[in-house]
Formats: C-alpha cells, sequence, structure tokens
C-alpha cells in the first residue's frame, strides 16, 4: 500500500481478486470515448474521472462509484459498510486510476486498488500502446462497443 491508501496490482493479479471476491468491482474510468471504441474489461463499470466536452476533474466522481455499488452492482444490503468493497480502478496506463483512488480514499473508501499498467500500457519506442503492458497485452477478458 502507498501512503496514500491505494493499493497498486498487477492487471492479473486484478483479474484473479475479482474472481475470487464476487462483490468486487472493476471501474473503468477513461473518458467514454475511450471505454465505447478502444475497449474495456469485460464486466467493468463506466465512470469517468475526466471526460469531455471540458475534461475537467468530474466533481461527484465517488458520488457516482457509490451510487453505482448502492444500485446493486455490487451491494448488499446486509453489508453494513458500502465503502468496504473492493473498488479496483482501470484507465490507460494507471496514471489516472490512481489519482481517481487518491479521492476514493479522501471520501472514504477504504479498499480501493489502482490497475498498474491500466488497460493499453505504456508506450513503446515505436509510440505504440498493448506492446509493453496493460490489461489487453496479458490476454485479460475485454470488449470494444
Amino acid at each position: 500500500m502507498s501512503d496514500s491508501g491505494v493499493i497498486s496490482i498487477t492487471p492479473q493479479d486484478a483479474w484473479q481478486m475479482l474472481q475470487d471476491n464476487p462483490k468486487s468491482v472493476l471501474v473503468d474510468i477513461r473518458s467514454e470515448m475511450e471505454y465505447l471504441f478502444i475497449g474495456h474489461p469485460k464486466g467493468s463499470v463506466h465512470v469517468p474521472w475526466i471526460d469531455e466536452p471540458d475534461w475537467k476533474v468530474n466533481p461527484r466522481f465517488a458520488a457516482e462509484v457509490r451510487k453505482v455499488m448502492l444500485g446493486g452492482v455490487v451491494y448488499d444490503p446486509q453489508d453494513s459498510d458500502v465503502d468496504a468493497v473492493p473498488v479496483l480502478l482501470i484507465c490507460r496506463s494507471g496514471r489516472r486510476s490512481l489519482e481517481a483512488g487518491k479521492n476514493l480514499v479522501k471520501e472514504g473508501f477504504t479498499k480501493v486498488y489502482n490497475i498498474l499498467e491500466g488497460f493499453e500500457g505504456a508506450l513503446d519506442a515505436n509510440h505504440h500502446r498493448s506492446m509493453l503492458g496493460g490489461w489487453r497485452f496479458h490476454g485479460l477478458p475485454w470488449e470494444q462497443c
């Protein structure tokens, strides 16, 4: 765990956590265009951290994540603390999701995970993504609209 309270994990460990704990929720925080046209992890929920048209941080991000959970995607009314449900965040490379995770921790979430490498990974020497790492690179389930 880092000083921020966000735990960083590999894409493979994130996938395993989702398999082992059905209450875990995977939130893709990229823009709507990235989510729809580049693809996204299967089973992920889309809550953008930064999106068009103004490309500013979503001031309701934590509330929207909480709403997804309370809406029945992963929340069990018998549980006493929705903020303790594991929330795994993914973006393109792992940078935005770390910032979004810090926001969730600040808002009271206690089990926040940042997926290292993100969906597409870092740029290679030819400025291509998905060649060095990322969810897709590791062959984890994904889909595209």
